[in-house]
């Protein structure tokens, strides 16, 4: 008992406190890491005047959680091969093992991490947040979820659409700093124009005035200009700016309204007609 006491109290003196230090270490380095990045994520990312605190607060905490997680799996990596050092294994050909294995995981996942890599950089440039209503190549839809790996879009028809990052060329955001509406209207060839830019005129100065309406509008829709001249009518742009994602709600209401205000005032908005003419072959 005397000879395993002498021969594991200078260990225990030796390399026990070693680990016992390395391990506190890596926890103090952990809370400290955690506090450090926290801050400087809160610092880095600021709200502007067209984004909610709440969606510039979902991008700090996926941020956040992302470098934690990632420094947490550095240290206790760092930890541990300090400690197996101490207990007498030679780490050396563990990490080149180590490195081997790797290599086969980054052949045969190259396609996760070119996932995970776009995924860092969308969250980073914020490009697009949860609730923002965006196109991702052809699949369109409002964003519910957004990971490492992939984004969630939901669609008018209720379909959810998961997008892996790497498989992302294109990014149309339709919600960022603000939305537009963009409508074009028909009206007959006899109409008198500026009578009825007078009547659109005056439905988007009166929406934009609205208590419901109005805190969605930033700019009341207006006459841009004569888009088009269409086979069975002359087709005007009218232009307005909005909230981020409320584009579609206001548009509908502005449709309303323009019709309701066009009945009343005698202007006819035109559909397709095909005139047939018969001829009667004489006998």
């Amino acid at each position: 008992m005397q000879d395993i006491l002498s021969y594991i109290t200078p260990w225990v003196m030796d390399h026990g406190l070693s680990i016992i230090v390395i391990i506190v270490a890596i926890f103090i380095a952990q809370v400290s890491l955690d506090v450090v990045i926290t801050r400087v994520i809160q610092k880095l990312v600021v709200a502007d005047k067209f984004s909610s605190r709440e969606s510039e607060r979902k991008r700090e905490e996926t941020l956040s959680r992302i470098l934690i997680v990632t420094m947490r799996v550095v240290l206790w990596i760092v930890g541990v091969l300090m400690v197996l050092q101490e207990v007498g294994i030679e780490v050396g050909p563990m990490i080149a093992a180590a490195g081997i294995i790797g290599l086969a995981f980054g052949f045969g996942g190259q396609y996760l991490i070119k996932d995970l890599i776009s995924g860092l950089f969308i969250i980073l440039e914020n490009q697009y947040r949860i609730g923002d209503a965006v196109c991702l190549g052809d699949t369109c839809g409002t964003v519910e979820d957004i990971t490492m790996r992939m984004t969630t879009l939901r669609d008018l028809d209720g379909i959810v659409h998961h997008v892996p990052h790497g498989e992302i060329t294109l990014v149309s955001n339709k919600s960022k700093q603000f939305s537009r509406v963009n409508l074009d209207i028909g009206v007959a060839y006899n109409a008198d124009l500026e009578k009825v830019i007078g009547v659109i005129n005056d439905v988007g100065a009166e929406l934009a005035k609205d208590e419901e309406w109005g805190k969605d509008i930033l700019e009341a829709p207006h006459f841009l200009r004569v888009e088009d001249f269409g086979d069975s009518a002359v087709v005007l742009k009218i232009l307005g700016d909005t909230k981020p994602s409320r584009q579609f709600a206001v548009m509908g209401e502005l449709r309303k309204r323009i019709k309701i205000a066009f009945d009343k005032a005698g202007i006819e908005i035109p559909f397709p007609q095909r005139v047939v003419y018969h001829v009667q072959e004489k006998e």
